[in-house]
């Protein structure tokens, strides 16, 4: 499917980036698993794992704007000086300046490109763009800078106004939930909900609102009546990390957190138990590992 990745250098095969390797599967799932039934979400691949973006497109110079929409299977953590942490590097990578012919100029003029999240998938997964290409060397270069990211990641700031207004109610609910667990009280209109650590029945619901997955064969612990919608809050389940300086080698290691809550380190063919404390230290800055891939699981709340 991917001749690329058949690449040999000296009878062996050649490193390639995991990140297009995760997209490449991603893509390809989503092409095999199309349901036949028109009456069910056609791309369930889509619906776990896409994030819908909208962006503004705007010419300073000629004064032009529209709107795009796009759907992608990973937001990207641009790596500055300026970023430290994870929702830092975020905010960058949807921003963007492109160059493309202006109608109005009749020649080419830079675009600013300003996204924002309009649809939420179960899973969210991150990619820390560490990879680039050093122009003077003409070769690939891998950025080692310290990039925090949390154990709890919540993007309700990084989204559309009308995902904004869908968040809403499910966040209050978790907000309620949250308090009566420490004993606070909530508000009556939330307060018969049930617990925000419920199993979520199947993840074919939309990915706008989150509330159409009641068509899912409910699970113990969920009512057969209640719809989950997501928060927009999400808890790391899985990080993969690249060892070593170089960009076209080094070693790739995946740190997955099971059912248990338990965290293992996945090396090679070599799995070792590892404490919560020690995932978020996977962060960058030297030769240690250092995240390249993270992934949460959105946090749902039944309605």
């Amino acid at each position: 499917k991917y001749p690329q990745f058949g690449q040999l250098h000296n009878g062996s095969f050649m490193q390639q980036d995991a990140e297009e390797c995760w997209t490449q599967i991603l893509y390809t799932l989503s092409q095999s698993l199309r349901s036949r039934s028109s009456s069910e979400d056609p791309d369930t691949v889509k619906a776990l794992f896409g994030v819908e973006l909208v962006s503004r497109v705007h010419c300073e110079e000629s004064g032009e704007e529209s709107s795009e929409t796009e759907s992608v299977y990973a937001l990207k953590c641009h790596i500055s000086h300026e970023v430290n942490h994870l929702h830092e590097g975020l905010r960058h990578g949807l921003k963007s300046e492109l160059e493309k012919a202006s109608p109005s100029l009749g020649r080419s003029a830079i675009y600013l490109k300003d996204s924002r999240i309009n649809g939420l998938p179960r899973f969210l997964t991150i990619q820390f763009v560490r990879f680039f290409w050093k122009r003077e060397s003409n070769q690939k270069a891998k950025i080692l800078r310290k990039v925090d990211y949390p154990l709890e990641l919540d993007v309700f700031d990084l989204c559309s106004d009308d995902l904004k207004k869908i968040l809403e109610a499910p966040r209050q609910i978790l907000r309620d939930e949250e308090g009566r667990k420490l004993g606070l009280k909530t508000s009556e209109k939330s307060s018969g909900s049930m617990g925000t650590d419920v199993k979520m029945p199947d993840a074919e619901g939309s990915s706008r609102g989150g509330g159409e997955s009641s068509k899912a064969t409910p699970q113990e612990d969920v009512l057969p009546d209640k719809e989950m919608h997501l928060t927009g809050i999400y808890d790391l389940v899985a990080v993969l990390t690249h060892k070593g300086r170089s960009a076209d080698s080094g070693h790739y290691v995946a740190w997955v957190k099971q059912e248990s809550g338990k965290w293992i380190e996945y090396d090679d063919d070599n799995p070792i138990p590892q404490r919560e404390e020690d995932i978020t230290k996977l962060s960058g800055g030297g030769d240690w590992h250092m995240a390249y891939i993270c992934m949460y699981k959105a946090r749902v709340v039944p309605i």
